[in-house]
């Protein structure tokens, strides 16, 4: 990631609220983690899978404050357990930020799984999500991802794919 998109991601999170980052490292976002690890409004939880860090972006819901799980892709299958739970089970909302692995131009054959699953599992779980392609549309797709999420009580998703990550 450019050091511009990764201003970006961390201007959206911070006018949407958010308090709290649970991440899992991924080379696409390796740019990322650093930055937010430094940002002193910011604190920030490495998880060990994905959906622990959903269900500490549970948590924090619950004690009044906004988390982000910031994972590749692929962790979203590695979620789907706890998201259930959470999301249509209890109206627990978890909003993700998601490297989009596997897309049209992934060059790794082992990522192409994760842009063949990613959508289909979001529809699955009626997730609803905003695929973002370009840097200026960063930060109002993470801050309406927030608004969404916390107006139904529901999951949301932002894929950041093409030049962004690559």
């Amino acid at each position: 990631m450019k050091a511009s998109a990764v201003e970006r991601v961390i201007a959206g999170l911070k006018r949407a609220g958010v308090s709290v980052v649970c991440y899992l490292p991924d080379s696409l976002f390796k740019e990322l983690y650093p930055a937010l690890d430094a940002d002193p409004d910011i604190r920030t939880i490495r998880v060990t899978n994905e959906g622990e860090g959903a269900a500490i972006c549970g948590g924090v819901f619950l004690s009044g404050k906004r988390a982000a799980l910031v994972m590749e892709n692929s962790g979203l299958r590695a979620s789907v357990e706890p998201l259930a739970r959470m999301g249509l089970g209890a109206g627990i909302p978890v909003v993700m930020l998601m490297s989009y692995r596997g897309e049209l131009g992934e060059n790794n054959w082992w990522a192409i799984p994760h842009g063949i699953t990613m959508e289909p599992v979001l529809d699955a779980l009626r997730v609803p999500y905003r695929v973002v392609r370009q840097e200026e549309e960063i930060e109002r797709a993470i801050v309406d991802a927030y608004a969404w999420s916390y107006s139904s009580y529901y999951h949301s998703a932002v894929a950041l794919g093409g030049s962004i990550v690559r």
